[in-house]
């Protein structure tokens, strides 16, 4: 009798560690997950980052007068009433005039 609940005992062990080590939500699984948490807070890290510099930038346009006419000079080829602008055209290269 005692040499059958030890075989017992024995098989159950094998059965839950099969399930541990093999089975579908085991050691395996545990792994990819950590693997994906760390992959999603590293992107997440990044995209925190992207957001404090769009809110600096956010509120830099939003409390600073010249930060605008900077970038709408840069960015949209803004001029002030009574500015000229000028256009440097440079000459084109030796190898895009032989293409045509």
């Amino acid at each position: 009798m005692l040499r059958w609940i030890g075989l017992l005992l024995i098989a159950f062990l094998l059965i839950l560690q099969w399930k541990l080590w093999i089975g579908a939500d085991g050691i395996r699984e545990v792994h990819a997950l950590r693997a994906s948490v760390a992959a999603q807070r590293e992107e997440n890290d990044q995209l925190t980052r992207r957001n404090q510099a769009l809110e600096a930038d956010v509120k830099d346009l939003k409390h600073n007068g010249q930060a605008v006419e900077s970038r709408a000079r840069s960015e949209l080829g803004l001029i002030k009433p009574g500015e000229t602008f000028y256009q440097v055209v440079e000459p084109a290269s030796a190898s895009s005039s032989d293409a045509h």
